[in-house]
């Protein structure tokens, strides 16, 4: 996951030998930043503020947060700090000092553990299960599989650009954890972003992809008034780099085809006080999103994709 660091020969000064390899990963980070971000404009984003045409939609399988309800620590499985390869001076990472918490939906487990995942917790709006097993292709593929991966993958960019990076499980725990916990993970972090990573589980007959913002709450355990703007914000980033990154198209079976439904029964969104927002970066039903989940390649351009919505949100650009 990391880059290996070269070895160098001869009699020349380990010092200065570092230095120069240090020098030379810097200018190629900051080229290697400035061709992915740059060359993304916001494609077919409309923009505005948290009342422009956006579409609330209901819950759906595949569509809410993941099903397992974990009995273990409340705890983010796996935090990182910038890569070995980025060893450049602070200044020169665009995301050093910046905190983003990853929530890769579902878990493999989650399965094995139907009462866990089943027992209900409290979502701000009501209750609602723990957690669910997520969904699958055709051909078996688990969206919790997926999940992890891309989750992974944004991990390593994020990185190498000098962020400290949180997952809310990295397959080290055999269930969950539970919709709360993970928004939990991320208030207790300070992130500055936390995005949660899924993969839908639409009709067969419907494609594409879509974000899910958090509706504004004031009511029980919830309170998103502060978060709903700047998530508003993430979730139009998103949408178009994601978009340019991957080719995939707007979903047509939910959000009025805008690629943006804003929702209010998510425990993920609602009990959040960082900004946060959901991706369904496919419908797994569907045989042509289904070839491209599963394909490695595809998987990364989404990576990227991902991770430069998050940079540019972070950076303050569209």
């Amino acid at each position: 996951m990391f880059s290996n660091k070269s070895r160098g020969g001869g009699r020349g000064s380990p010092f200065l030998i570092a230095v120069a390899v240090t020098a030379a990963a810097c200018v190629a980070g900051w080229l290697l930043y400035g061709a992915t971000t740059d060359s993304h404009a916001d494609s077919g984003a409309t923009g505005g503020d948290p009342a422009g045409p956006v579409t609330r939609a209901p819950s759906s399988p595949g569509t809410g947060e993941a099903t397992a309800s974990p009995s273990a620590p409340e705890t983010g499985s796996a935090t990182a700090g910038p890569s070995p390869a980025a060893t450049a001076p602070a200044e020169s990472l665009p995301l050093t000092g910046r905190t983003v918490v990853l929530d890769p939906g579902h878990n493999p487990g989650n399965a094995s553990h139907t009462t866990a995942i089943n027992r209900l917790v409290d979502i701000g709006t009501g209750f609602k299960e723990c957690d669910t097993t997520g969904t699958a292709t055709d051909a078996g593929y688990a969206e919790a599989s997926y999940t992890l991966d891309v989750s992974r993958r944004i991990r390593t960019i994020l990185l190498s650009r000098g962020a400290r990076v949180t997952l809310t499980q990295n397959g080290d725990r055999s269930y969950g954890p539970c919709v709360d916990e993970r928004a939990r993970i991320g208030n207790r972090a300070h992130a500055d972003v936390a995005l949660s990573v899924h993969a839908d589980g639409g009709p067969a007959s419907g494609r594409g992809f879509h974000v899910i913002a958090p509706a504004a709450l004031h009511t029980g355990s919830a309170d998103t008034r502060t978060i709903t703007a700047p998530s508003y914000r993430l979730a139009t980033a998103l949408r178009a780099r994601f978009k340019a990154a991957t080719g995939e198209p707007y979903a047509d079976y939910t959000g009025g085809g805008t690629g943006l439904t804003v929702r209010d029964d998510l425990g993920g969104l609602n009990l959040s006080t960082v900004p946060k927002v959901f991706i369904e970066c496919g419908n797994m039903r569907n045989s042509d999103d289904a070839e491209a989940l599963t394909d490695p390649a595809w998987r990364q351009d989404a990576a990227r994709g991902i991770a430069d919505a998050l940079t540019a949100f972070l950076l303050g650009k569209r």
